[in-house]
């Protein structure tokens, strides 16, 4: 998380809703040789506290949390580079606007009954948010297949007990240049990329 307060001033509920939306973040704990990183997608409840999630039964992170475990759900929007030209003043330097929520807590592990659960609700999720109709679901897996895969993974729980956000978006600059710097980097927002720097760079959240 970047230290300047001016990046650190949004509000939980965006913090949450930003998480909420992307569902999608790196899952880090500390292993006994180090880090343990893990690509993850994951549900959280409407309030930020709960966040639910599967891996592989043969990712380290199962194997290493036995017991609970601290860890960090770090979330990842939109970035981007910031050229020094676009603020139109002089003496600027380079910099790299981004969005980024970190949810921290304690990983537990859950009984292996709640897995269809997790999945279910993890699915119906994601389903609601593309247009064809109607939805996947697991029920339309033969139930010996389906059983099989489950097999391999394994439900965990974040109960999440912090939230800091990072929205790094010129609030340091007068809105003019911030603005003028907006305008630039919508220019050269790749179609391919992620969407949206620009547009939060143009309407703060709060």
């Amino acid at each position: 998380m970047h230290p300047n307060p001016a990046f650190r001033g949004v509000a939980t509920p965006h913090n949450i809703a930003f998480a909420r939306e992307r569902g999608f973040g790196v899952l880090a704990v500390n292993g006994d040789g180090g880090p343990l990183i893990s690509h993850v997608p994951f549900l959280l409840d409407a309030q930020g506290r709960v966040a639910e999630l599967h891996l592989v039964r043969s990712n380290p992170i199962v194997r290493a949390a036995e017991a609970p475990l601290v860890a960090v759900i770090a979330v990842s929007g939109p970035d981007g580079y910031v050229s020094p030209d676009w603020y139109g003043v002089a003496d600027q330097v380079p910099t790299w606007n981004y969005v980024a929520v970190h949810l921290r807590g304690v990983l537990e592990r859950r009984p292996q009954d709640e897995l269809r659960g997790v999945l279910d609700r993890l699915t119906a999720e994601k389903e609601r948010r593309i247009a064809r109709k109607p939805s996947w679901h697991a029920g339309k897996m033969t139930p010996e297949v389906l059983n099989r895969m489950m097999r391999q993974i394994v439900p965990f729980r974040l109960q999440v007990e912090r939230i800091d956000g990072t929205w790094k978006l010129n609030q340091n600059k007068p809105d003019d240049v911030r603005l003028r710097a907006a305008e630039a980097v919508a220019a050269n927002e790749s179609p391919s990329g992620p969407p949206g720097l620009a547009g939060l760079m143009r309407h703060l959240p709060e």
